[in-house]
């Protein structure tokens, strides 16, 4: 597979570019216990992971992937700060990035691609991430989860991108672990690639159909001409 003419690259970034979850999932279980509810696994709050603090503070007052339709409004309202207020001040305790994002970042970027981050992460807590794992300086925008009015997987964050570049969506590729990646590039008839090894909630990433899957975040450069 080959990617022709792009000039502006697009990331997602727990579960693509980071591993996030043993940090969320010791926020969580914080939130948790200040309030008095049972804690969780990593391995079960990694799978609740992907969709934005709001949706993972749900999920944990839930206790599943599937959010309870009767929980409480107010006691969300009380765990949500308790939740980011923790995260943000462990925000690279144990997060660490997925093999060969650094040097292949840094090599797209020596190559003229311009690179940017969207998460559906709030805004505020991307910047001090990527300082503390010496990514900053290498993306151009970096969209949050809060930054317009939609998220991912509705494609309007992919859009603002393309018209903020001045570029169409054939000179951007889409790149993500996750069906809201997928799905918000399809919606937006950009073009994406699928990661294996990051939070898609257990389902094989290559059942959204991007252009290409794979392993190895490097494996990316190849296909770039």
């Amino acid at each position: 597979m080959k990617f022709i003419n792009k000039e502006v690259i697009l990331f997602d970034l727990d579960g693509t570019l980071i591993d996030s979850a043993p940090d969320l999932a010791l926020a969580i279980n914080h939130m948790l216990t200040t309030i008095g509810r049972p804690t969780f696994s990593e391995d079960i709050i990694r799978s609740w992971v992907g969709n934005g603090a709001e949706i993972l503070v749900k999920r944990g007052l839930s206790g599943a992937s599937e959010i309870d339709e009767n929980l409480d409004s107010a006691l969300f309202e009380k765990a949500l700060p308790i939740f980011l207020d923790f995260y943000k001040q462990n925000l690279c305790v144990e997060t660490k990035l997925y093999p060969h994002v650094g040097a292949s970042l840094k090599t797209m970027k020596e190559k003229g691609y311009r690179l940017v981050i969207v998460t559906n992460k709030p805004f505020h807590l991307v910047a001090p991430i990527l300082t503390g794992l010496k990514l900053d300086g290498l993306f151009e925008t970096v969209l949050g989860g809060d930054s317009l009015s939609k998220r991912k997987p509705d494609p309007l964050p992919l859009l603002h991108v393309c018209k903020e570049y001045g570029v169409n969506v054939e000179q951007c590729l889409m790149v993500g672990d996750s069906k809201n990646d997928i799905l918000a590039a399809k919606a937006a008839k950009m073009e994406s690639v699928g990661l294996t090894y990051g939070y898609n909630y257990g389902e094989d990433i290559g059942l959204h159909q991007p252009e290409a899957v794979f392993d190895d975040f490097a494996d990316i450069i190849d296909t770039l001409s």
